[in-house]
Protein backbone atom coordinates (compact mmCIF):
# COMPACT_ATOMS: atom_id res chain seq x y z
CA UNK A 1 0.00 0.00 0.00
CA UNK A 2 1.00 3.67 -0.95
CA UNK A 3 2.89 5.55 2.24
CA UNK A 4 2.27 9.24 2.50
CA UNK A 5 5.89 11.13 2.52
CA UNK A 6 4.34 14.21 4.18
CA UNK A 7 1.34 12.22 6.16
CA UNK A 8 -1.29 14.81 7.10
CA UNK A 9 -2.60 15.62 10.38
CA UNK A 10 -6.58 16.19 11.14
CA UNK A 11 -8.35 19.21 12.28
CA UNK A 12 -11.88 19.79 13.00
CA UNK A 13 -13.22 23.67 12.68
CA UNK A 14 -16.85 23.52 14.09
CA UNK A 15 -18.72 25.88 11.03
CA UNK A 16 -22.44 26.84 10.36
CA UNK A 17 -23.24 24.03 12.69
CA UNK A 18 -21.30 21.52 11.38
CA UNK A 19 -18.01 19.64 12.39
CA UNK A 20 -15.79 20.43 9.73
CA UNK A 21 -12.89 17.94 8.79
CA UNK A 22 -9.76 19.41 7.16
CA UNK A 23 -6.27 17.38 6.32
CA UNK A 24 -3.72 19.72 7.36
CA UNK A 25 0.07 19.81 6.40
CA UNK A 26 2.71 21.93 7.25
CA UNK A 27 2.51 24.53 10.08
CA UNK A 28 1.44 28.36 9.74
CA UNK A 29 4.54 31.12 8.44
CA UNK A 30 4.21 34.40 9.22
CA UNK A 31 3.51 36.14 6.20
CA UNK A 32 3.08 33.37 4.12
CA UNK A 33 -0.20 32.82 2.25
CA UNK A 34 -1.24 29.36 3.24
CA UNK A 35 -2.03 26.91 0.37
CA UNK A 36 -5.86 25.82 0.56
CA UNK A 37 -6.86 22.50 -1.73
CA UNK A 38 -10.26 21.91 -2.49
CA UNK A 39 -11.89 18.87 -3.88
CA UNK A 40 -14.22 17.55 -6.33
CA UNK A 41 -17.51 16.02 -6.49
CA UNK A 42 -17.49 12.18 -4.15
CA UNK A 43 -14.29 13.26 -3.43
CA UNK A 44 -12.54 14.23 -0.32
CA UNK A 45 -9.66 16.38 1.13
CA UNK A 46 -7.45 12.66 1.26
CA UNK A 47 -7.34 12.83 -2.32
CA UNK A 48 -4.57 15.73 -2.65
CA UNK A 49 -2.22 12.93 -0.91
CA UNK A 50 -0.33 12.08 -3.64
CA UNK A 51 0.01 16.23 -4.93
CA UNK A 52 1.29 16.94 -1.07
CA UNK A 53 4.14 14.41 -1.08
CA UNK A 54 5.07 15.68 -4.80
CA UNK A 55 5.95 18.71 -3.33
CA UNK A 56 9.38 19.87 -3.26
CA UNK A 57 10.43 20.27 0.20
CA UNK A 58 11.35 23.75 -0.35
CA UNK A 59 7.99 25.15 -1.51
CA UNK A 60 6.13 22.09 1.52
CA UNK A 61 7.90 23.47 4.43
CA UNK A 62 7.50 27.11 4.25
CA UNK A 63 4.13 27.50 4.08
CA UNK A 64 0.32 25.92 5.54
CA UNK A 65 -1.31 23.62 3.06
CA UNK A 66 -5.14 22.49 4.42
CA UNK A 67 -7.60 20.41 2.92
CA UNK A 68 -11.12 20.61 3.83
CA UNK A 69 -13.76 18.02 2.95
CA UNK A 70 -16.74 19.47 2.08
CA UNK A 71 -20.14 19.32 3.57
CA UNK A 72 -21.57 16.07 3.06
CA UNK A 73 -18.24 14.39 2.27
CA UNK A 74 -15.09 12.48 3.63
CA UNK A 75 -15.51 12.96 7.79
CA UNK A 76 -17.60 16.23 7.44
CA UNK A 77 -20.94 14.54 8.36
CA UNK A 78 -24.75 16.24 8.78
CA UNK A 79 -25.95 16.06 11.91
CA UNK A 80 -29.51 16.73 10.49
CA UNK A 81 -31.68 15.30 7.82
CA UNK A 82 -30.60 16.44 4.03
CA UNK A 83 -32.54 15.82 0.28
CA UNK A 84 -30.74 18.78 -1.45
CA UNK A 85 -27.45 20.10 -1.34
CA UNK A 86 -26.93 23.81 -2.54
CA UNK A 87 -23.91 25.67 -4.00
CA UNK A 88 -23.61 28.75 -2.38
CA UNK A 89 -23.23 26.54 0.98
CA UNK A 90 -20.01 26.09 -0.27
CA UNK A 91 -18.86 29.62 -0.59
CA UNK A 92 -20.00 30.78 2.79
CA UNK A 93 -18.17 27.10 4.55
CA UNK A 94 -14.93 28.49 2.54
CA UNK A 95 -15.36 32.06 3.31
CA UNK A 96 -15.31 30.80 7.36
CA UNK A 97 -12.61 28.03 6.93
CA UNK A 98 -10.70 31.09 5.45
CA UNK A 99 -11.35 33.07 8.58
CA UNK A 100 -9.71 30.39 10.62
CA UNK A 101 -6.89 29.41 8.47
CA UNK A 102 -5.88 32.94 7.14
CA UNK A 103 -7.68 35.41 8.72
CA UNK A 104 -7.24 38.79 6.70
CA UNK A 105 -4.68 37.20 5.04
CA UNK A 106 -5.21 36.23 0.72
CA UNK A 107 -4.43 32.51 0.17
CA UNK A 108 -3.09 30.53 -2.66
CA UNK A 109 -6.11 28.59 -3.74
CA UNK A 110 -6.44 25.64 -5.89
CA UNK A 111 -9.70 23.62 -6.70
CA UNK A 112 -10.45 20.51 -8.77
CA UNK A 113 -13.32 19.75 -10.74
CA UNK A 114 -16.45 20.97 -8.46
CA UNK A 115 -13.65 22.31 -5.96
CA UNK A 116 -12.13 24.60 -9.18
CA UNK A 117 -15.97 25.71 -10.23
CA UNK A 118 -16.24 27.03 -6.58
CA UNK A 119 -12.95 28.46 -6.60
CA UNK A 120 -13.68 30.72 -9.45
CA UNK A 121 -16.56 31.74 -8.10
CA UNK A 122 -15.52 32.26 -5.04
CA UNK A 123 -12.51 34.68 -5.86
CA UNK A 124 -15.07 36.61 -8.08
CA UNK A 125 -17.36 37.06 -5.55
CA UNK A 126 -14.81 37.65 -2.45
CA UNK A 127 -11.83 38.86 -5.13
CA UNK A 128 -9.45 40.49 -2.49
CA UNK A 129 -9.63 36.92 -0.44
CA UNK A 130 -7.38 35.03 -3.28
CA UNK A 131 -3.84 35.78 -3.83
CA UNK A 132 -3.54 33.24 -6.82
CA UNK A 133 -6.00 30.56 -8.30
CA UNK A 134 -4.94 27.22 -9.73
CA UNK A 135 -8.12 25.21 -11.41
CA UNK A 136 -7.40 21.86 -11.84
CA UNK A 137 -10.31 21.06 -14.63
CA UNK A 138 -12.86 22.88 -12.94
CA UNK A 139 -15.10 24.02 -16.66
CA UNK A 140 -18.37 24.82 -15.12
CA UNK A 141 -21.71 24.01 -16.49
CA UNK A 142 -22.96 23.76 -20.30
CA UNK A 143 -24.86 27.15 -20.78
CA UNK A 144 -28.88 26.74 -20.26
CA UNK A 145 -31.53 28.97 -21.05
CA UNK A 146 -34.57 30.41 -18.98
CA UNK A 147 -36.74 28.09 -20.93
CA UNK A 148 -35.09 25.20 -19.09
CA UNK A 149 -36.63 25.88 -15.72
CA UNK A 150 -39.75 23.68 -15.71
CA UNK A 151 -38.07 20.82 -16.67
CA UNK A 152 -35.38 21.26 -14.13
CA UNK A 153 -37.25 21.95 -11.52
CA UNK A 154 -39.52 18.90 -12.38
CA UNK A 155 -36.58 16.81 -12.50
CA UNK A 156 -35.26 18.04 -8.95
CA UNK A 157 -39.03 17.56 -7.36
CA UNK A 158 -38.51 13.79 -8.89
CA UNK A 159 -35.34 12.96 -8.05
CA UNK A 160 -36.02 14.18 -4.17
CA UNK A 161 -38.54 11.77 -4.07
CA UNK A 162 -36.60 9.31 -5.43
CA UNK A 163 -33.95 10.26 -2.96
CA UNK A 164 -36.70 9.71 -0.11
CA UNK A 165 -37.83 6.24 -1.12
CA UNK A 166 -33.73 5.28 -1.28
CA UNK A 167 -33.30 4.82 -4.76
CA UNK A 168 -30.19 7.02 -4.90
CA UNK A 169 -28.54 4.95 -2.46
CA UNK A 170 -24.51 5.07 -2.96
CA UNK A 171 -23.48 1.27 -3.98
CA UNK A 172 -21.11 -0.23 -0.99
CA UNK A 173 -18.61 -2.93 -1.14
CA UNK A 174 -17.37 -6.36 1.03
CA UNK A 175 -14.58 -4.68 1.44
CA UNK A 176 -11.33 -2.10 1.25
CA UNK A 177 -10.27 -4.04 -1.81
CA UNK A 178 -13.33 -3.60 -3.35
CA UNK A 179 -13.13 -0.17 -2.87
CA UNK A 180 -10.10 -0.03 -4.65
CA UNK A 181 -10.66 -1.72 -7.30
CA UNK A 182 -14.04 0.34 -8.02
CA UNK A 183 -11.18 3.60 -8.29
CA UNK A 184 -8.96 1.52 -10.76
CA UNK A 185 -11.97 0.39 -12.80
CA UNK A 186 -12.89 4.12 -12.76
CA UNK A 187 -9.38 5.58 -13.49
CA UNK A 188 -7.26 2.99 -14.85
CA UNK A 189 -3.96 5.35 -14.87
CA UNK A 190 -4.62 4.86 -10.34
CA UNK A 191 -1.53 2.31 -9.32
CA UNK A 192 -2.99 -0.14 -7.00
CA UNK A 193 -0.73 1.24 -3.91
CA UNK A 194 -2.38 4.62 -4.19
CA UNK A 195 -6.09 3.20 -4.64
CA UNK A 196 -5.28 0.27 -1.91
CA UNK A 197 -4.64 3.78 0.35
CA UNK A 198 -6.84 5.84 -1.32
CA UNK A 199 -9.88 3.61 -0.88
CA UNK A 200 -9.23 3.85 3.18
CA UNK A 201 -9.83 7.35 2.99
CA UNK A 202 -12.79 7.05 0.53
CA UNK A 203 -15.04 4.86 1.98
CA UNK A 204 -15.35 3.77 5.61
CA UNK A 205 -16.54 0.47 7.34
CA UNK A 206 -19.83 0.71 8.79
CA UNK A 207 -21.70 -1.20 11.28
CA UNK A 208 -22.80 -4.17 9.11
CA UNK A 209 -19.23 -4.93 8.21
CA UNK A 210 -19.45 -3.11 4.40
CA UNK A 211 -17.35 -0.62 2.92
CA UNK A 212 -19.60 2.61 1.89
CA UNK A 213 -18.31 5.15 0.21
CA UNK A 214 -17.94 8.52 2.41
CA UNK A 215 -20.53 10.99 0.38
CA UNK A 216 -24.38 12.05 1.32
CA UNK A 217 -26.15 10.33 -1.46
CA UNK A 218 -28.40 13.70 -1.66
CA UNK A 219 -25.46 14.90 -3.85
CA UNK A 220 -26.94 12.72 -6.32
CA UNK A 221 -30.03 14.98 -6.12
CA UNK A 222 -29.66 17.50 -9.61
CA UNK A 223 -29.21 21.04 -8.55
CA UNK A 224 -32.83 23.15 -8.82
CA UNK A 225 -30.68 26.07 -10.02
CA UNK A 226 -30.23 27.04 -13.92
CA UNK A 227 -26.25 27.25 -14.69
CA UNK A 228 -26.51 31.12 -16.02
CA UNK A 229 -23.07 31.69 -18.07
CA UNK A 230 -23.81 35.56 -18.03
CA UNK A 231 -23.58 35.23 -13.96
CA UNK A 232 -20.72 32.76 -14.45
CA UNK A 233 -18.80 35.33 -16.57
CA UNK A 234 -19.16 38.47 -14.97
CA UNK A 235 -18.03 36.49 -11.71
CA UNK A 236 -14.99 35.39 -13.45
CA UNK A 237 -14.09 39.08 -14.41
CA UNK A 238 -14.58 40.14 -11.07
CA UNK A 239 -11.56 37.78 -9.93
CA UNK A 240 -8.62 40.00 -9.46
CA UNK A 241 -6.14 37.39 -8.59
CA UNK A 242 -3.90 36.02 -11.24
CA UNK A 243 -5.80 32.41 -12.91
CA UNK A 244 -4.11 29.64 -14.34
CA UNK A 245 -6.42 26.90 -16.02
CA UNK A 246 -5.30 23.22 -16.00
CA UNK A 247 -6.61 20.67 -17.87
CA UNK A 248 -5.89 17.03 -18.82
CA UNK A 249 -4.45 15.43 -21.72
CA UNK A 250 -8.03 13.31 -22.26
CA UNK A 251 -10.89 15.64 -22.91
CA UNK A 252 -13.29 14.83 -20.48
CA UNK A 253 -15.76 17.61 -21.61
CA UNK A 254 -16.55 15.59 -24.70
CA UNK A 255 -16.95 12.44 -22.67
CA UNK A 256 -19.08 13.74 -20.34
CA UNK A 257 -21.71 16.22 -22.25
CA UNK A 258 -21.52 14.74 -25.64
CA UNK A 259 -21.20 17.98 -27.62
CA UNK A 260 -23.71 20.02 -25.38
CA UNK A 261 -20.35 21.55 -24.12
CA UNK A 262 -16.54 21.53 -25.19
CA UNK A 263 -13.27 23.19 -24.47
CA UNK A 264 -13.51 25.82 -26.69
CA UNK A 265 -16.75 26.86 -25.09
CA UNK A 266 -14.91 26.64 -21.07
CA UNK A 267 -12.11 28.83 -22.95
CA UNK A 268 -14.04 31.28 -24.54
CA UNK A 269 -15.40 31.99 -20.83
CA UNK A 270 -11.63 32.04 -19.59
CA UNK A 271 -11.44 35.39 -21.88
CA UNK A 272 -13.35 37.03 -19.16
CA UNK A 273 -10.94 36.55 -16.27
CA UNK A 274 -8.63 39.32 -16.27
CA UNK A 275 -4.92 37.37 -15.84
CA UNK A 276 -5.31 33.88 -17.24
CA UNK A 277 -2.73 31.33 -18.74
CA UNK A 278 -3.33 27.34 -19.54
CA UNK A 279 -1.17 24.22 -19.33
CA UNK A 280 -1.97 21.05 -20.58
CA UNK A 281 -1.23 17.82 -18.47
CA UNK A 282 -0.13 14.71 -20.76
CA UNK A 283 -0.87 11.29 -20.11
CA UNK A 284 -3.40 12.33 -17.57
CA UNK A 285 -7.30 11.78 -17.16
CA UNK A 286 -9.77 13.91 -14.96
CA UNK A 287 -7.89 12.92 -11.81
CA UNK A 288 -4.96 14.39 -13.36
CA UNK A 289 -3.64 14.98 -9.45
CA UNK A 290 -4.12 11.16 -9.07
CA UNK A 291 -2.68 10.26 -12.51
CA UNK A 292 0.32 12.57 -12.63
CA UNK A 293 1.03 14.26 -9.06
CA UNK A 294 4.55 15.14 -9.61
CA UNK A 295 3.57 17.43 -13.16
CA UNK A 296 0.62 18.81 -11.64
CA UNK A 297 2.56 19.90 -8.07
CA UNK A 298 5.43 21.08 -10.15
CA UNK A 299 3.09 23.52 -12.00
CA UNK A 300 1.40 24.70 -9.01
CA UNK A 301 4.38 25.77 -7.15
CA UNK A 302 6.24 27.64 -10.07
CA UNK A 303 3.01 29.53 -10.58
CA UNK A 304 2.14 30.51 -6.56
CA UNK A 305 5.79 31.41 -6.98
CA UNK A 306 5.68 33.53 -9.89
CA UNK A 307 2.56 35.17 -8.37
CA UNK A 308 3.00 39.40 -7.03
CA UNK A 309 3.22 38.74 -2.66
CA UNK A 310 5.07 35.70 -2.74
CA UNK A 311 8.16 36.07 -0.39
CA UNK A 312 10.00 33.05 -2.35
CA UNK A 313 9.37 35.22 -5.55
CA UNK A 314 12.62 36.96 -6.98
Amino acid sequence: MYKPQRPSRSETLHIRGLDYHVRVWGQPQPGQAPLVLLHGWMDTGASYQFMADAFSDAFATQRLIVAPDWRGFGHTTLPWPCDSFHFADYLADLDLLLDHYADTQPVDLVGHSMGGNIAMVYAGAQPARVRSLVNLEGFGLPATTPNDAPKRLAQWLRELRQHREGAMALKDYDNADGVAQRLTKTNPRLPADKAAWLARHWACQGSNGRWAIMGHAAHKVVNPQLYRVEEANALYAAITAPVLSVQASDDSLAGWWKGQYSLAEYHQRLTHVRRYSTATVQDAGHMLHHDQPHAVAQLIERFVLSCPGSSEAG
